[in-house]
């Protein structure tokens, strides 16, 4: 039906319903339309004709209308001027003084109550209409609207983020740009005989910029973009999927040359048959149809897919084979190089005081994602507007890192006495073994301040960004994390909760060293345990054992001599340096927190200046402690997987 017959129609049906709402006020003298009058009995109607009590009489079909003499209004039933019964009335009538007159019904009253009749049905049937029969008759493909994509089409008007937005992530950007540049000078790559990418993969973990990316693509592209997101797909009904996979790809066929870009294709791309009971069929004939459509018989030029996930590991190997998804495309965490460049886009428009040094943030931000960096800056405009600065100053961003990595300052949370000396020896003896090991990270921050879960932190920061980690950073990394207890056992005899977290990371490198890494001098250079598909998970990986008993009991002997050689060595360095460790527990006890200089000048024996005033909002107190509460040490660890039980 096209869009003037929907007009016509629709003017239809609300004069229907006008004539509908006119006739039933029009005779409904409650609401106020019809005028109110009282109604009398023919008894009564007769007595005050006699006593001329009437002053006016309209008959109108099977009723008598009119005016008391008194101004009141009254009605009366009657029978029909023409009829038999009516000479009664009509000789009471002309033997009275009142003025009378009978009345021919309206034809327009005739009109509207046949009108009205009908408009309710009518409207009913339109409703049905409009509803079910006409969708249904548009196909399987647009039945009851559930087969539409609902992919949106980014539109010309409107901000637009272009390459120049995105820094950190260089050599993806150089990919996607080969892309646009294909699209805009076709030319170029066809006189080499080159063919565009059917389809390109971004991967990574979450927060390093592939939907940003995708972003910049649709600013730079000049062709139609639309973008949807995987659980956008699938719904309860079964064949819904499929039927809005076959629609976008018509839709952007239709605008070719053209992109789509799908966001967490995991949602819809994962692997089928996953579990022994065969799977999820709305899933497969969503997945089944992207295959085909992607690198089907029919032939699909001009349409290239972009898709974004942070599992390619769960994807269908089918969707993942050239002729679909072309290019796999990494993006991890930027550089050093990499987050001063994204620090400086997201630090537009904010107004920064002369004491930033952005590339010392991006320094001390290591493993930091786009989105880490720019959340950290927008926690430092906060802060700043918090403490009524005008301009957001650097102990608004050191705050906001640590706010970043560590979590808020708790300040209700009031320590004992004696819980909180022993805490500032439990942050002590991690960072003065830290400081003394030759291959652990510098120490950038010590603080007995409650954050998030933990009563304290020790904050290290790595020189520059590490992709190798040798086994001796490995094992002081291990010496670094038992000093905390170390130094609880040198002073008390006795230890506390606190270190259950750096237990299990203690554990988990000291395994992978083993395990992993080949690390034993028993065991030698071997990789034990592997991962094993379980079928009931659908790609999720566990661990499997390829060894003996014997071969478990031996991992388990060098975990525990790795463990105790790293423990010992932390206890004979505490030990020595018995004096540098209640020196930075005093200093503790005083500030609070010590910065990487304030902790050089204490660990070389020097006198800390006094303690400056504090900023607003922000008072230097002592908090409350709440039980089975856990210490943190924000000691950068390299990025280790479990090995196996």
């Amino acid at each position: 039906m096209n869009k003037p017959a929907r007009t016509l129609l629709l003017l239809v049906l609300v004069v229907f319903a006008g004539l509908a709402l006119l006739s039933v006020l029009s005779t409904n003298p409650g609401l106020g339309l019809a005028p109110k009058r009282t109604e009398l009995r023919a008894n009564e109607f007769f007595a005050k004709l006699d006593a001329d009590e009437i002053k006016e009489a309209n008959w109108q079909q099977q009723e008598i209308t009119g005016t008391l003499v008194n101004g009141q209004m009254y009605k009366v039933r009657a029978p029909d001027p023409e009829s038999n019964g009516a000479a009664p009335y009509a000789e009471a009538l002309k033997k009275s003084k009142a003025n009378w007159k009978v009345d021919s019904p309206p034809v327009i009253n005739a009109v509207v109550s046949m009108l009205s009749v009908i408009a309710f049905p009518l409207m009913i049937l339109a409703l049905i209409y409009f509803l079910v029969l006409r969708p249904a008759q548009m196909g399987g493909n647009q039945a009851l609207s559930f087969g539409r994509s609902k992919a949106k089409r980014v539109g010309e008007t409107g901000p637009k983020i272009t390459f120049d937005d995105v820094a950190g992530i260089e050599e993806a950007k150089q990919e996607l740009f080969e892309i646009v540049d294909f699209l805009k000078n076709t030319k170029k790559y066809a006189a080499l005989g080159a063919k565009i990418p059917k389809g390109i993969l971004l991967t990574g973990p979450p927060g390093v910029g592939k939907t940003h990316l995708a972003r910049a693509i649709a600013g730079e592209a000049g062709v139609p973009f639309f973008h949807i997101s995987g659980s956008d797909f699938v719904e309860m009904f079964v064949g819904v999927g499929a039927a809005r996979v076959r629609d976008l790809f018509e839709t952007a066929k239709a605008h070719r040359p053209s992109l789509i870009f799908v966001d967490e294709i995991d949602a819809v791309g994962r692997q089928r048959g996953a579990g022994l009971g065969g799977g999820h069929d709305e899933r497969e004939q969503t997945l089944n149809q992207l295959l085909v459509e992607m690198d089907g018989f029919d032939p699909n030029s001009g349409v290239i897919l972009i898709a974004a996930t942070n599992r390619p590991d769960v994807l269908d190997p089918a969707l993942l084979r050239p002729g679909r998804f072309d290019r796999q495309i990494v993006v991890d965490a930027p550089d050093q190089h990499g987050r001063l460049a994204i620090l400086k886009i997201h630090a537009k428009g904010k107004p920064l005081g002369s004491d930033i040094d952005l590339d010392v943030m991006a320094k001390r931000t290591p493993g930091f994602t786009g989105a880490d960096l720019a959340n950290m800056l927008n926690e430092g405009a906060l802060l700043a507007a918090r403490r009524g600065h005008h301009k957001i100053e650097q102990v608004d961003l050191e705050e906001a890192l640590d706010r970043v990595m560590a979590g808020p300052q708790r300040k209700s949370r009031i320590i004992d006495t004696k819980e909180r000396e022993v805490l500032a020896y439990h942050e002590a003896g991690h960072a003065v073994v830290g400081e003394l090991l030759e291959h652990s990270d510098p120490v950038h921050k010590v603080t007995i301040l409650p954050r998030g879960m933990s009563l304290g932190s020790t904050m290290t920061v790595p020189e520059a960004d590490k992709y190798l980690v040798s086994e001796h950073q490995l094992t002081d990394m291990i010496s670094t994390l038992l000093a905390g207890r170390v130094a609880e056992e040198i002073v008390y005899g006795e230890v506390w909760t606190g270190a259950s977290n750096d237990l299990e990371r203690v554990t988990r490198i000291s395994r992978a060293m083993v395990c992993e890494y080949g690390m034993s001098e028993k065991l030698g250079t071997l990789a034990l345990g592997r991962r094993a598909h379980n079928p009931f998970l659908g790609r999720d990986y566990n661990d499997e054992r390829n060894y003996s008993e014997e071969v478990a009991k031996m991992i388990d002997e060098e975990v525990r001599n790795i463990v105790d050689r790293c423990h010992h060595r932390a206890t004979d360095l505490l030990s020595k340096h018995r004096e540098k460790l209640d020196a930075v527990v005093q200093a503790l006890l005083e500030r609070e927190t010590l910065s990487r200089e304030e902790f050089l000048a204490v660990m070389a024996g020097e006198t800390l200046a006094p303690i400056p005033p504090v900023d607003n909002g922000t008072p230097a107190e002592t908090r409350k402690e709440q039980p089975e509460a856990k210490t943190k040490s924000t000691i950068t660890p390299p990025r280790l997987e479990p090995g196996p039980a």
